[in-house]
Parts: structure tokens; C-alpha cells; sequence
């Protein structure tokens, strides 16, 4: 309720702002909320390959990248299967090893690392640990709050709709921990006042 998903998407340019202005400037690859890019009825196959068009790539660059997305999503026979036929983690996969592959100057990711198994989860960090080094701007949403001190180099804590904190992940999760704790105390206080009365 904060605005996170909505900032992520005028980012993306899929949401226009109501006012201000995002400057993007690269090719930005999306991983945001689970369903959306990918054609149910289509084949794992076709939508890596229709993702890619969209995102300039050429049926050249896409023959040569797919085995790599084949590898990293690893689903097996799946991806030749139509894509409603997919746990919501062969999803995630399927559109996280998309994402990363299709070499994007800005990679935008929703709390996708919260679906799927401890063996994807990490091979997606150590990804965005390497996409890092390599300069790919990466602009991720999570409330796993020790991923974000281990991936990110600046964190903000959104609150009702505005920045609450800017900074070091460190400093930054402090100040949401401090919050959360103090809500967490006026809720109790609340609850003993209704008691009391």
C-alpha cells in the first residue's frame, strides 16, 4: 500500500504519473507482479521468444542466448508446454532467467525471489551480484530485508506513498525495523487503553 509496485511500473513506463516525470535511459527488462508479459496459452518456448522481440533483441541474439534461459530456468520438457500449465515457481523461473538474459541496462524486479525453491533463490542472487558488477542498474522490491542489505548499494523505505528514508541499506532498514517496532508498540498500548475501558 505504499506505492512500491505502482513506482516500479511508471518506472517501466507500463503506468503513466499522475505528475513528476521517470527518466529511464537503457533497455529495462521487467520481472513485476506473476502473470503478466507471458501469453497462458503459449509455450514457454514462444513467449521467451516474444518477450525478447519486444525488448529489441533479434531472432539472432535470441538463438543465441535461449539455451542459456533454458538452463537457467531450469523446467525441463516445460518449456514446450503452454505456460498455464506452470506452477507459479516454473513461472518465476521461466520469467526471471528471461529477464536477466536478454542483457538489460536496467533490470526492475517485484519480490520475485519469494516464489520458488532455496536452490533458485540463490542462483538468482549470486545473478544479481554479477549483473552489479557488470554496471546493469538493478531496481528491486523486497521485504527480505537481509537481501537487501546483501544486493543493494542505496535502499528507500516508502511509507504512504513518499520516500520515509534514503541511504544505506543498513541505515535504511534501521529506520523501517524502528518504525515497525513502533507501530507495533502504539498497537499494543491501543489494545491495553480498549481493555482498560
Amino acid at each position: 500500500g505504499s506505492g512500491k509496485s505502482t513506482l516500479l511500473q511508471i518506472v517501466c513506463g507500463i503506468v503513466q504519473p499522475s505528475s513528476g516525470r521517470v527518466a529511464a535511459e537503457g533497455r529495462i527488462a521487467a520481472l513485476l507482479e506473476l502473470g503478466a508479459g507471458f501469453n497462458p496459452e503459449s509455450t514457454g518456448r514462444e513467449n521467451v521468444y516474444v518477450n525478447g522481440e519486444i525488448l529489441g533483441l533479434s531472432r539472432r541474439d535470441l538463438e543465441r542466448v535461449f539455451p542459456s534461459i533454458e538452463a537457467f530456468a531450469d523446467i525441463g520438457d516445460f518449456i514446450d508446454r503452454p505456460v498455464k500449465e506452470y506452477s507459479s515457481g516454473m513461472y518465476v523461473r521461466l520469467a526471471f532467467a528471461t529477464a536477466i538474459h536478454v542483457e538489460p541496462e536496467i533490470l526492475v524486479v517485484d519480490e520475485a525471489l519469494a516464489v520458488g525453491d532455496a536452490v533458485f533463490a540463490n542462483r538468482c542472487i549470486h545473478k544479481f551480484e554479477e549483473l552489479r558488477r557488470r554496471n546493469v542498474t538493478v531496481l528491486f522490491v523486497s521485504h527480505d530485508l537481509g537481501l537487501v542489505k546483501r544486493l543493494s548499494d542505496r535502499a528507500i523505505f516508502m511509507l504512504q506513498g513518499r520516500i520515509a528514508a534514503e541511504g544505506s541499506p543498513s541505515d535504511v532498514v534501521n529506520r523501517y525495523v524502528g518504525h515497525v517496532l513502533e507501530r507495533e508498540k502504539e498497537a499494543t498500548r491501543a489494545t491495553a487503553d480498549e481493555l482498560r475501558s
